[in-house]
C-alpha cells in the first residue's frame, strides 16, 4: 500500500480505533468523524472509503472519560495484516493509563509492525511511547502535557507547536480536536486534496489550520505551571501590553525583585523568558483585537505594544506562521 492517492484500493481500508477505560471522548470520535464522512465522499465517486473498527482488549462495552459508553469489538478478533491504520486516541488519565496498560501497549508493540501506519490522538503519544514506537523520534502531544512526555521519555524530540507530526508511518497529533487535523491529512494522503477538502467542508473545519499550538491561551499556559508567583504580574501585563518599555527592569520592579534574580526565577516558573513571555502576551492581545475588534493593523500594532506593522507581522510569522491580514480574513467573527 501507499500514500499516492492516485493508488485506491479494491476494498475498504481498515482504520482500527484502539478504545480502554477513561479514553477521550472527542479524541475518539473526532477522527471517526473525518473517516465517516471520506467513506461518503468516496462513495460518491464509486471507491471503496474506510471500514471503521473500535477494539478494546476484551471486546463490549467501555466507559469513555466524559462517561458515555461505547461498544467495542474484543482486539484478538483482528488479524494484524488486515489493518491498514491504528490509531490510538488519549486520555485525561493517561499517565495512569499507562501505568495500568501493560497488555494493551505490548498488543499495540506488536500489531504495529505489521499495519501500514499507526498514529496517536492528543495524549495517546504516552501509549505509543511506552510501546517504544517513538525512540529517536519526533512527536507532538496536548500543550499541558509536552513537558511530561519529554520527562518520561527523554529520547523523544517533544514538538510544542506542532499540530500532528509525522515520522515515517508514525503520525502523532496535539490535543483533542487536533486529531480531526490529524485524521484529514490521512485523508488527503489517501484520497486527494478533493476528497479531504470536501471533508473540511462537511464538517466545517480548516483543510489545513494555521499556526500550531501557540493558538492556545498564554494566560491559560501559565496557570499549569507553578507560577502562581507571578499572577499579579501576568495580570499587570495584559493591560499594559501597550507600554513602550517592558524590559526586565521594569518587570523586576513590578515584583520588587532584582532584574537578575526575576529573570532567573521567572524562567524557572513559566519556562520562558521574560522577553519572550512578553511577545507572547502581545501576540495573543493582537489575535483577540483581529478576531473581535474594527480596530485597524496598524493601530493593533500600536495598542498592543509592537509599535509598528512590520514588527508586529515578523511575530505572526515566527509563532502562527501567518500574517496579522490573512489572520483577520480566517478568524474575524
Amino acid at each position: 500500500m501507499t500514500d499516492n492517492p492516485e493508488f485506491m484500493p479494491a476494498t475498504p481500508r481498515t482504520i482500527l480505533f484502539i478504545a480502554y477505560p477513561q479514553v477521550g471522548l472527542l479524541d475518539l470520535t473526532g477522527a471517526q468523524t473525518v473517516f465517516w464522512a471520506a467513506t461518503k465522499a468516496m462513495h460518491e465517486r464509486n471507491l471503496p472509503g474506510y471500514e471503521r473498527l473500535t477494539g478494546t482488549l476484551s471486546g463490549g462495552p467501555v466507559q469513555t472519560a466524559e462517561g458515555l459508553t461505547v461498544e467495542t469489538q474484543p482486539l484478538s478478533g483482528f488479524a494484524a495484516d488486515a489493518i491498514d491504520t491504528l490509531i490510538v486516541p488519549g486520555s485525561p488519565e493517561i499517565e495512569q493509563v499507562v501505568d495500568e496498560s501493560g497488555e494493551l501497549i505490548q498488543w499495540i508493540a506488536d500489531h504495529s509492525r505489521l499495519a501500514r501506519r499507526i498514529a496517536s490522538v492528543c495524549s495517546g503519544t504516552f501509549l505509543l511511547a511506552e510501546a517504544g514506537l517513538l525512540e529517536g523520534k519526533r512527536a507532538a502531544t496536548h500543550w499541558a502535557m509536552c513537558d511530561r512526555l519529554g520527562a518520561r521519555f527523554p529520547s523523544i524530540e517533544v514538538d510544542n507547536d506542532a499540530i500532528f507530526v509525522q515520522q515515517d508511518s508514525v503520525w502523532t497529533s496535539a490535543g483533542v480536536s487536533a486529531g480531526i487535523d490529524l485524521a484529514l491529512a490521512l485523508v488527503e494522503a489517501d484520497c486527494g486534496r478533493d476528497v479531504a477538502m470536501q471533508v473540511a467542508r462537511e464538517l466545517v473545519v480548516f483543510l489545513k489550520r494555521s499556526g500550531g499550538q501557540a493558538q492556545f491561551s498564554e494566560l491559560l499556559k501559565s496557570q499549569t505551571r507553578d507560577a502562581t508567583v507571578f499572577d499579579e504580574l501576568h495580570r499587570w501585563l495584559a493591560d499594559n501590553l501597550g507600554r513602550p518599555n517592558l524590559g526586565v527592569e521594569v518587570l523586576a520592579d513590578r515584583c520588587h525583585m532584582s532584574p537578575r534574580n526575576f529573570s532567573r526565577l521567572y524562567k524557572q516558573k513559566t519556562g520562558r523568558s521574560p522577553a519572550k513571555a512578553v511577545e507572547i502576551f502581545r501576540l495573543e492581545a493582537a489575535r483577540r483585537l483581529l478576531e473581535d475588534s474594527e480596530h485597524n493593523i496598524d493601530q493593533i500594532a500600536q495598542l498592543c505594544g509592537f509599535g509598528d506593522e512590520e514588527r508586529m507581522r515578523a511575530t505572526f510569522q515566527r509563532h502562527l506562521a501567518i500574517s496579522p491580514r490573512d489572520y483577520r480574513k480566517r478568524f474575524s467573527r
